[in-house]
């Protein structure tokens, strides 16, 4: 027996109001620069909290999206929930960017 964590370099949504998803699983309909945001995940995930990271869309099975905005967590907390482990928290939008623009937000988790 093992003690499954999981390290993530960015912080993977899905898109706003997802069917099937809690509100904080989701993207926000927009995404305000200075704003606050709740997020929830399944499973116990470690975030970088001394930088700043992407914040991105996923669609599932590790599918991901270019780089929305650069984030960082602000309170990470990892809890029980009907016998499974979820991390919750909260994230702060430092820069957002339009998904159509071409130029390179983060070069691994250095923000250009």
């Amino acid at each position: 027996m093992g003690i499954k964590v999981e390290f993530n370099p960015d912080l993977a949504l899905r898109k706003y109001h997802a069917e099937g998803r809690h509100d904080a699983e989701c993207l926000p309909n927009k995404l305000e620069k200075g704003k606050e945001y709740h997020f929830l995940k399944k499973g116990q995930r470690n975030y970088w909290l001394e930088g700043e990271i992407p914040l991105v869309e996923t669609t599932g099975n590790e599918q991901l999206s270019r780089p929305l905005a650069a984030i960082r967590i602000l309170e990470p907390t990892h809890y029980i929930r009907n016998g499974e482990v979820w991390t919750r928290g909260k994230y702060k939008v430092i820069e957002s960017y339009d998904s159509n623009d071409p130029t390179i937000h983060f070069e691994g988790l250095k923000r250009r």
